[in-house]
């Protein structure tokens, strides 16, 4: 029985078709490497304020600024 967690950050307004498709996704390729049942697999989408998240030691936007090229 999979479980699997996806963690996005809640900007932009990920649409429930987007999620659909995530959840559609991630079910077919458990089905597909491993043989999984799809009616026993788990997909949890989690939704996290863009300042509850950190990469790189530094809160996400943060980061994305260091990242970002030069105007």
């Amino acid at each position: 029985m999979p479980y699997v967690n996806i963690r996005i950050t809640r900007e932009g307004g990920t649409t429930a078709e987007q999620k659909a498709a995530l959840i559609g996704g991630v079910t077919d390729l458990l089905r597909d490497v491993l043989d999984k049942n799809p009616a026993t697999t788990f997909v949890v989408i989690d939704e996290v304020e863009l300042e509850n998240w950190g990469v790189g030691g530094l809160p996400v936007a943060d980061y994305r600024r260091t990242q970002a090229p030069p105007a």
